[in-house]
This record gives structure tokens, sequence and C-alpha cells, in this order.
């Protein structure tokens, strides 16, 4: 019988910006079990800024805060978590089950040098935006007051890269997957990430509330959400990048600084899925693509620019 693991957001159980293939597991689950990762969001001057406007600040974030962790990137990740047997050549699914919503308020702002139009708007600007956990919506400051439906993710999953890697930051999405911004893979997706070191090691963070595509300010609805991850192992699956699913589509990603290049990741990705789930050839599948298959801008702003490919199910398998 699977089983469940809480793991809370805390001092002990948290990297603030960084992945690191040598970290140890805060966990060790079996494949198949549930892992419930609280997550928090918020650095101290937009927490500051926060209290100020009498908005309630989780305690498990003001606890990280007062313990002064090291930072390398912008995120607070929860984790890592290890899956027993897992290694390299394996594939870890982490179909997302549940997400909860974790802060009543989120924020969103830019910064200067940040963003994807940094050269408009070389100043700091934050909105601090109240969230109806009962209506599932966020009131947005601007214009007289927008209300805007919730669909949250988490922009940050990933597992541990390969060690020779180093300590690398959290804001750059790469082949272990991490930042991905990808506002498909919500509730009820599922993500399948290649294992780079024993255990595979996931974490999750940067909690988003709502976000377009391009999340083009440098910020989403940046929040605090728990997650209720099904970690279970794919041996031999050996998978090069990440890649997902919906109850609707099929994602390939694609990342790269240029983002013409990531357009070209995410369509190789898609046309190497679809000959190795088909009879098509190649070129077969790159015209394919060209009539049926979605790409999408999925971030402009994390150095490393995205670009998703969907391919809806039941058009060839």
């Amino acid at each position: 019988m699977p089983a469940t693991h809480r793991i809370p957001a805390t001092p002990e159980t948290i990297r603030w910006g960084t992945f690191d293939g040598s970290y140890k597991p805060v966990a060790e689950v079996e494949s198949g079990d549930l892992v419930i990762l609280q997550c928090v969001s918020g650095a101290p001057d937009v927490v500051a800024e926060a209290e100020a406007l009498g908005l309630k600040i989780p305690p498990a974030l003001a606890a990280i805060h007062a313990s002064n962790p090291p930072r390398l990137g912008p995120h607070i990740l929860t984790g890592p978590v290890a899956v027993k047997g897992a290694v390299p050549g394996d594939v870890l699914r982490v179909d997302i089950e549940k997400i909860e919503l974790g802060a009543e308020w989120g924020f969103c702002g830019f910064r200067p040098l940040g963003g994807t139009l940094p050269e408009d708007f070389p100043y700091r600007r934050m909105l601090h935006i109240p969230v109806d956990h009962e209506k599932r919506t966020g009131h947005v400051p601007i214009g007289g007051g927008i209300t805007l439906p919730l669909s949250p993710f988490f922009g940050v999953m990933g597992v541990a890269p390969p060690v020779e890697w180093g300590a690398i930051s959290t804001k750059e999405p790469r082949a272990h997957g991490g930042n991905l911004d990808n506002k498909e893979i919500g509730e009820g997706a599922t993500l399948f990430l290649p294992v780079h070191v024993p255990g595979g090691n996931f974490s999750a963070g940067d909690g988003h509330g709502v976000q377009g595509d391009g999340e083009v300010c440098i910020n989403a609805l940046e929040m605090c959400l728990t997650g209720h991850f099904r970690l279970t192992l794919m041996k031999g699956a050996n998978l090069a990048y990440p890649r997902a699913e919906t109850a609707t589509h099929y994602i390939t990603m694609g990342m790269h600084e240029d983002l013409d290049e990531a357009m070209k990741k995410a369509l190789r990705e898609m046309i190497g899925f679809i000959t190795s789930r088909t009879n098509l050839s190649a070129a077969d599948a790159y015209q394919f693509c060209s009539l049926a298959v979605d790409f999408h801008v999925t971030q402009t702003v994390n150095g490393e620019k995205g670009v998703h490919g969907l391919l809806k199910k039941g058009l060839l398998f």
C-alpha cells in the first residue's frame, strides 16, 4: 500500500535558490508513494511590504527568513526527496494530484534589469494581491481592481542535476527540469523527469496562483502552495529531457537562452516523441507538427527561455 509523506517547509527542509546533485535528501520514499510538500514564496522585502499592508505572513515563511539560509537563486524549494531504487537512466514520473493554496495573498512585481522589457521599465514595482480561497480568485489592484480566476501550479519542479554541474541557480530551467514556469503542468498533470543521481532527488517550489504564457514581467502571481505529488519510478525509461502530459495533451519542452533555439529544441523533442510512438518518419512528424501541434512561449525571463509544444491526445494515439 503506497504511503503518504508530509514534508513541511522548515529551515531544515528547504534550499533557497539552489539545485545540487550532492545534496542529501530530506526524506526517502518508495516508488508510488504520495509526497505532500509545503512550499513557500517571498523574499524579505516583499514580506515586509505585505506586513505593512496588514497581510498575514505564513509562519513557515517567517521561520525560514529568521534562519537566514544561504541563497543562490530566487526560489525557496522544499526537498529534495529521494525515491528508493532510482538510478541514472531511469525516469521519475510526478503526478500532481492536488494543489492547495497556502496563503491569503500573493505578489507580482518587476525590478530593474529584470523581465522582458527592462529598457522600458527600469524601476521596481510590486503588487500584493489578495486571494479568496473559497472562490479561488485573486484581486489585482490595478484599473480599479481586476479579479482573476486562479489556476495554480508550481513554477519549479525538478530532480537533482548531474553532480558534475555543482551548485546551480534555480533561475534557469535545464534538463533536470527546475524553473519550467509551464502553466499547463498544474493539478491533474504529469511531469516526466530524467534521473541524474541515485534517488532522483525531487524538489518543488515557486508556487504560482495564475500566470500568462511568457511570464513577461518576471513574476506570475507568486504565492505559497502545498503540492500533493505521487512519485513513481520508471526503470530504464532513459528520457533525456523533461516531458509532460495533461488529460488532453502531450507536452514537449525546449529551453535555451536564444528563443529560436528553444523553439527548435521543443520541436525536435516533439518529432522524437511522435516517431517513438508511431510508424511515422521524422519528415512525416515534422509536417504533422506544422499541421496539428501548437507551440507556445512558456517564459522569456529566466535566462534560459522556454517553448512548449502541445499535441492533442487522440490525433495520433
